[in-house]
């Protein structure tokens, strides 16, 4: 593949010879003298989730990522945000307003809805996109950056295509004779499971010699999923409750619904069978299953749980906006137990604010055993030890996660 962009490849081995070297210009021409070869200790060898050993710069300051704010929190967490050149997904810079009317003909208003790491690194907004969901990755762009290191995350929205389209992505990446490293997300694996996660921070530690923050922040995931599931296991299967994951997506309407569910084998329905020991009320296969208000009136679930689905949607929409009174004599909207995951745009992979997903599941279903948690108090102590950050930066991502509504709900009896 590599005859793709041969030019391409001749500036980046080009400029590599220029860091090493010193160059003139001699009759037009320019000649570079080499100092030395780069020395074994400027590189780091590392195993990317492909099995393929890369060799990665000790001291990359050029870093070019592709993921929907994974990869981009982690290093946040690392203090090394300032090494990103280029992003590769629109999902980063986005900002959202969201809105929807009642039955008492008023508009409620959601303002400011935003990726987390965007909000904590303001300077992402003004990045080069080098990636987008639809159109691929821009390869001339990305080269003409002078990178000296790509990391890409398959699985997320950028890289959500087949393994065969991927593929031929990750040679035309090779072929640009850049350092690269390749995460697998985990809804790339055949049963999806949370725990790869950890193998990506750790491999991130790596790369920027942070393994001692990277095992810090696993193990504050790990442990912060222990405490729910701890709260919850003993639960027999008899009497688990049964929680739709439903997107209110404005599409599902026009095309004759009342909304997308998700379905089993998913990472969603891993995080709740697994630590909330409650049961997908959609018990077939599906990320994002299109149903009518027939279908939902008959599954009638326990529990409702609200995911970005064609924006953010608050357990208010379901509740006061006419389009879904129809739907009313759900149990879980009669008995006022819907609830709502964080805005997540592009939300097609997980990022280290998945455990409020579990929490939020947890909580809804369970709340006789989280009797003792305060949901916002909750979130801003996460938030406040996910990123080291103070209260009122915590305060900042509760709002632009969309989780305001969890302060009225905290309120209620």
């Amino acid at each position: 593949m590599k005859q793709h962009f041969p030019a391409l490849a001749w500036a980046k081995r080009l400029g590599r010879l220029c860091h090493l070297g010193r160059g003139c210009l001699l009759g037009g021409l320019m000649v570079i003298t080499l100092f030395s070869t780069a020395d074994a200790s400027d590189f780091i060898l590392v195993e990317d989730d492909r099995g393929v050993r890369v060799k990665v710069p000790r001291c990359a300051n050029r870093v070019v990522t592709v993921s929907d704010g994974m990869i981009e929190g982690v290093m946040t967490r690392f203090g090394v945000t300032e090494k990103i050149i280029a992003i590769g997904s629109k999902a980063i810079p986005l900002t959202m307003d969201f809105s929807y009317p009642t039955l008492d003909g008023e508009t409620r208003e959601i303002h400011g809805a935003m990726n987390t790491v965007t909000y904590l690194n303001p300077r992402f907004m003004k990045l080069p996109v080098v990636a987008r969901y639809g159109t691929g990755i821009q390869y001339e762009q990305l080269a003409g950056l002078n990178p000296d290191l790509i990391i890409i995350r398959t699985g997320s929205s950028s890289l959500y295509e087949d393994e065969g389209k991927n593929r031929a992505r990750l040679a035309l990446l090779e072929s640009l004779d850049i350092p690269l490293v390749v995460l697998r997300g985990p809804n790339t694996h055949d049963a999806p499971r949370i725990s790869t996660l950890g193998r990506e921070i750790r491999l991130l530690g790596q790369i920027f010699q942070e393994e001692k923050k990277a095992e810090d922040l696993v193990s504050f995931l790990e442990e912060t999923l222990d405490g729910i599931e701890r709260r919850t296991r003993k639960i027999p299967p008899g009497n688990r409750k049964s929680i739709l994951l439903l997107g209110l997506s404005p599409r599902s309407r026009i095309k004759g619904g009342a909304g997308y569910v998700r379905g089993t084998h998913t990472l969603q329905t891993h995080l709740m069978t697994r630590f909330v020991h409650a049961e997908n009320a959609f018990g077939r296969p599906g990320a994002w299953r299109l149903l009518n208000i027939e279908h939902l009136l008959a599954l009638d679930p326990d529990v409702i749980v609200l995911a970005t689905s064609g924006g953010y949607h608050p357990p208010g929409e379901l509740y006061d906006a006419p389009y879904y009174q129809s739907l009313k004599e759900m149990r879980a909207i009669r008995n006022r137990n819907v609830s709502a995951l964080p805005f997540t745009p592009c939300n097609c992979e997980k990022r280290l604010e998945y455990p409020i997903d579990v929490m939020v599941m947890a909580k809804a279903a369970y709340p006789e055993l989280f009797r003792d948690i305060n949901l916002p108090s909750w979130l801003l102590a996460f938030y406040r030890n996910l990123y080291g950050i103070d209260q009122a930066t915590a305060r900042g991502l509760l709002s632009c996660q969309c989780m305001d509504w969890t302060l009225g709900a905290s309120k209620s009896p």
